[in-house]
């Protein structure tokens, strides 16, 4: 097994635990569980608001899904240009948080939309040292092919 199947197996793990939160428990705090947005409670006093949030979430987990599952097929298929592609496409994706979401949840940090105050600083930093950990990764796997 090399680095980059290990890389990508934690992830699988990782997104996995996050979808059986979000379709299991969606309203918790812990991983994508959506617990900590205060609009979450308060949109379930608006039965049509809830239940497009209630879609919004179990499309998330079915998204999330779908990659982990083309992930594994991935891991245990592909071949080392495969895998170093792949691995460049989830660097690139989970990247757009930065782009997006960022901004978004940081405003509605500092508005106190959120349950946890600071959650989008933790949620940033958790999300900046995955990048940080497929990039190095990739490097190291780049650096062991050719030198």
């Amino acid at each position: 097994m090399d680095g980059l199947q290990i890389a990508m197996i934690l992830f699988i793990i990782l997104e996995s635990l996050n979808v059986i939160i979000l379709y299991k428990f969606p309203n918790s705090t812990k991983g994508n569980g959506v617990g900590v947005f205060t609009a979450y409670e308060k949109s379930k006093c608006d039965p049509e608001v809830h239940d497009f949030i209630k879609y919004l979430i179990n499309w998330v987990a079915g998204t999330k899904l779908i990659f982990i599952l083309i992930l594994v097929v991935v891991v245990i298929t592909g071949s080392i240009i495969t895998k170093i592609f792949s691995l460049v496409a989830l660097i690139l994706s989970i990247s757009t948080f930065f782009w997006k979401l960022y901004p978004v949840i940081k405003r509605m940090d500092e508005s106190g939309s959120l349950s946890i105050k600071g959650y989008s600083k933790t949620l940033g930093t958790m999300i900046a040292f995955f990048l940080g950990f497929f990039i190095v990764a990739l490097v190291a796997f780049l650096y062991k092919i050719y030198f």
